[in-house]
């Protein structure tokens, strides 16, 4: 059977359709979140590989340093494992789906796997390089929530990039020669 609309649901059929298009509760256009949820999938999947390569730092720091790395290792995974539960639970509140499988993090992340033999002061430049690497993606997120009027993801990431910032200086410091100093000002 056909059904004939009035006018009037007609009417109420495009606002239904306008009012998913823009999120009620959020006052979020889906359109343009879905461009900010993608990025936050890539930094899912950096979160992931950045998780697992601590773990792999703190089960296999050796030698003099270990002591400190294990311990600050320890540290960065926890707060690793919270932020991946933020960023997914970010995209889920956007209403997108979050990447979960690491078949497709090793295609989409921007971080790459490292072996469990590298030396503690080599383990901790590779997480400065990682570091820069996810700072890099975090601005990327932030750009792009921005064009969306997407503040509550601009908020969540601007507080991940200042705690990274502030991680990446203590691991520079800590590596840094027995007087050595920063440049003043």
């Amino acid at each position: 059977m056909l059904a004939i609309f009035t006018e009037t649901e007609n009417i109420h059929t495009k606002q239904f359709l306008n009012t998913y298009k823009i999120m009620g509760y959020l006052n979020l256009d889906t359109e343009k979140t879905s461009s900010t949820a993608k990025e936050l999938n890539i930094l899912l999947a950096d979160y992931h590989l950045y998780y697992q390569k601590l773990r792999n730092f703190h089960w296999n720091v050796v030698g003099h340093n270990f002591f400190d790395l294990h311990i600050k290792f320890e540290e960065m995974y926890d707060d690793a494992k919270v932020k991946i539960d933020e960023i997914a639970e970010r995209i889920l509140t956007l209403r997108y789906q979050p990447t979960s499988n690491f078949t497709d993090y090793l295609k989409m992340s921007n971080i790459e796997e490292s072996s469990a033999g590298s030396k503690d002061l080599d383990m901790v430049k590779i997480l400065l390089d990682d570091h820069g690497k996810l700072l890099k993606q975090m601005r990327k997120v932030v750009e792009t929530a921005d064009k969306a009027d997407d503040e509550g993801t601009i908020d969540m990431v601007g507080g991940f990039i200042g705690h990274i910032e502030k991680v990446s200086w203590m691991l520079d410091a800590w590596s840094m020669k027995r007087g050595d100093n920063h440049p003043e000002v």
